[in-house]
């Protein structure tokens, strides 16, 4: 069975929490990039919403001005089941973009 790669992108995101990927099957992330793109250092926190709850995957963590964060490193993956959601909070307005790799429908 052919692997359906999938990106999903949000520019400019800042102090309210931006969802930038919504599973609609069982889809496994396998990259989360997040860039500073601010003047200043600012940190970053990233959760996958369960429907009920707010799992932290990375919280307040600092990224210097001009460096990114490999949110998943070292081969590490995240099971999304239908109707997670991957959302993005910084410290200060409009200070990230984040890129994600996903592969969609990894099984059924």
């Amino acid at each position: 069975m052919a692997q359906d790669f999938r990106r999903y992108t949000a520019n400019g995101v800042g102090t309210s929490p931006v969802t930038v990927v919504t599973a609609n099957s069982n889809d496994t992330l396998i990259g989360i990039s997040v860039a500073n793109v601010a003047i200043t250092q600012v940190t970053a926190t990233v959760v996958i919403n369960d429907g009920t709850n707010d799992i932290t995957i990375v919280a307040g963590a600092p990224i210097p001005v001009g460096s990114s964060l490999q949110v998943l490193d070292g081969g590490a993956k995240q099971v999304m089941q239908s109707g997670d959601a991957l959302k993005v909070t910084c410290s200060v307005a409009a200070g990230l973009d984040v890129w994600v790799s996903a592969v969609d429908a990894i099984s059924s």
